[in-house]
């Protein structure tokens, strides 16, 4: 049974929900480069020592709604089932899991502005890819600890492989999302993404006819 968040906790959900809000709709209307962190602070009216109660800086405020996904992602592999099925199906299930975990009816929107303005700003590109390459390790050291796999190359391939998958969907839903977008697409693309993997591994490389 699922204990319900005391008071305390929920101000700080509304607390932290209001900076990533704030923050992404000040870098959409000024550009990341144009808002200061005062700003941002100003706006919801509190400290900069509160903002680092939340975030590192700018920049993971700004990816918070990707960040959190992946978060509710590492929640459910500590969880899920250990059932003996392939590895790559069992992150795809946990994927999935994860964004209908986060999809409150308004985290497409933010994920959607997040991802826009990574896009845009060097600086998030590289807090992103730093942030992916800490989440991967955390990955492998749950997937360790949990399952008995090889001590070779594949579990880490198999998450590099999740993760291109993740790109290449939330790339096609940004470029072609609805008004408002729908986590139900974002999900259909992962599915999508995932089920083409196979066939690219073994694509032949024929020439093309004169």
């Amino acid at each position: 049974m699922t204990t319900a968040p005391s008071l305390r906790e929920r101000k700080k959900q509304r607390t932290r929900q209001a900076l990533i809000d704030t923050a992404l709709a000040l870098f959409g209307e000024h550009g990341f480069g144009g808002v200061t962190l005062d700003e941002v602070c100003a706006e919801v009216e509190v400290s900069k020592r509160t903002f680092f109660r939340y975030f590192t800086g700018k920049e993971a405020v700004a990816m918070a709604p990707l960040e959190d996904m992946w978060r509710a992602f590492l929640d459910g592999l500590e969880t899920c089932p250990a059932d003996g099925r392939p590895l790559l199906d069992l992150l795809e299930s946990v994927l999935l899991t994860a964004l209908d975990r986060v999809a409150d009816g308004t985290w497409a929107s933010r994920a959607l502005r997040s991802y826009r303005l990574l896009q845009v700003t060097p600086s998030m590109d590289a807090h992103g890819l730093h942030f992916c390459e800490d989440t991967l390790r955390s990955v492998l050291g749950i997937l360790r600890r949990r399952l008995d796999l090889p001590d070779d190359a594949r579990p880490r391939l198999a998450g590099d492989m999740l993760v291109a998958a993740w790109r290449h969907a939330l790339g096609g839903w940004a470029a072609e999302a609805e008004d408002p977008p729908s986590v139900a697409d974002l999900a259909a693309r992962v599915r999508d993404a995932m089920a083409a993997l196979p066939g690219s591994l073994t694509l032949p490389a024929t020439p093309r006819a004169l």
